[in-house]
C-alpha cells in the first residue's frame, strides 16, 4: 500500500467555482501591508541584526552584531512609510489588510492605535517576523498563543487570520486549528481563489497569498522604478480582469513599509490604485471579508 502524497497538485482542476463576489465583481483586489518593523531579528532580542528586504538588498540575516544601517532602514518603515501608505489608502477610501507582527505593534503604540481606528482588518503575521520552520513545535505553539493575546491588547480583538514569514513549518496549520480561534490562514501560494482543507478531520479555510506582485521585488532587485511596479501590477490586473468575465479571481498585493513607503516607490502604488479604481466591477476588499464571503457562499463541503 503506497503512502498518500502530502501535496495537492490538482486543486480545482481547471474548473474553479464562480466566487460570486459582492455585486458580481469581476475581481477581488486585496492589498496587504506587512507590519514587521521592530519584530525582525535584532541585537536586543537575538544578538544580531537583520537586513533583508531593505536597501541593502541582502538575502541573509545580516551582520553578526549590531547593524545600525539595517536598523535605520527598518525604522523608516514604522516612522515614515506606514504613515505615507496609510494616507494613500485613506485618501482614496480604500480598505487594507494588515499582516501584523504582534511584537512590532506592541513596540509602536501610535501605529497600533492608527490600525485600530482605521477599520482595516489585522491578520496575525506571527509574534515576531522570524522563520517559523526553525522553531520547535512547543515554541511555535507558544508564539501563536502570544500573538493572539498581544493583539487583543494592541488592536482590540484577536486575529482571525494567520500568515507566517515566507512560509509555515510542517506544524503551523495543525497548531492553528488546535488553537481553535482562526477563521483562515494564508500560508499558501498555490491558487487564486480560497479553498477548504481538512485538519484533524475539521474543515479549515485557506485564503492564498501571492509573492508575485509583491513589493519585496524592490528589495531583491526585481523592481527598480515606480514604473516597474506599476506595469507589473497593471498587467496582472488586466489579465485577471479580462478573465473575470467568466472566471473571477482574487489578486493579492503585498506591501512592505520600508520599501513601498519611500516616495519614489509610493508613486507606483498610487498609479496602480488609481488605474484599478477606474474600472467597474472591482471589489477592493479586506482579507477577512474574502474569507467571510467564501464561508457564506462556498461553505465547507461535507466529508
Amino acid at each position: 500500500m503506497s503512502t498518500p502524497y502530502p501535496r495537492d497538485l490538482i486543486g480545482y482542476a481547471g474548473k474553479p467555482p464562480h466566487p460570486h463576489w459582492p455585486g458580481e465583481a469581476r475581481i477581488a483586489v486585496n492589498f496587504v501591508i506587512n507590519y514587521e518593523e521592530g519584530s525582525e531579528y535584532n541585537v536586543h532580542d537575538d544578538g544580531f541584526s537583520e537586513a533583508t528586504l531593505t536597501e541593502a538588498g541582502v538575502s541573509d540575516y545580516g551582520v553578526k552584531g549590531r547593524d545600525l544601517a539595517a536598523e535605520g532602514m527598518f525604522e523608516y518603515g514604522s516612522r515614515v512609510g506606514f504613515w505615507r501608505v496609510l494616507r494613500i489608502f485613506q485618501e482614496r477610501g480604500l480598505p487594507l489588510t494588515v499582516f501584523g507582527c504582534a511584537l512590532a505593534l506592541e513596540r509602536n503604540p501610535a501605529v497600533a492605535a492608527a490600525v485600530r481606528e482605521s477599520g482595516f482588518d489585522v491578520c496575525s503575521h506571527g509574534w515576531r517576523w522570524i522563520k517559523h520552520w526553525e522553531l520547535t513545535e512547543a515554541d511555535e505553539r507558544e508564539h501563536i498563543r502570544k500573538a493572539v493575546e498581544s493583539m487583543k491588547k494592541t488592536v482590540g480583538e484577536r486575529p482571525l487570520g494567520w500568515y507566517c514569514r515566507s512560509g509555515p513549518s510542517v506544524n503551523t496549520r495543525r497548531l492553528l486549528v488546535e488553537e481553535g480561534g482562526f477563521l483562515y490562514d494564508s500560508d499558501a501560494y498555490n491558487d487564486e481563489l480560497p479553498y477548504w482543507v481538512r485538519v484533524h478531520d475539521r474543515p479549515h479555510l485557506i485564503v492564498p497569498y501571492s509573492l508575485t506582485a509583491n513589493d519585496s521585488k524592490f528589495g531583491r532587485g526585481g523592481f527598480f522604478t515606480a514604473d516597474d511596479y506599476f506595469t507589473f501590477v497593471k498587467d496582472g490586473f488586466d489579465v485577471l480582469y479580462r478573465e473575470g468575465r467568466t472566471q473571477p479571481k482574487m489578486m493579492s498585493l503585498g506591501l512592505h513599509l520600508r520599501l513601498i513607503g519611500h516616495p519614489s516607490r509610493a508613486a507606483g502604488l498610487e498609479r496602480a490604485l488609481d488605474y484599478m479604481a477606474r474600472h467597474n466591477g472591482v471589489w477592493f476588499t479586506r482579507r477577512l471579508d474574502i474569507a467571510r464571503h467564501w464561508v457564506a457562499t462556498h461553505p465547507a463541503p461535507p466529508r
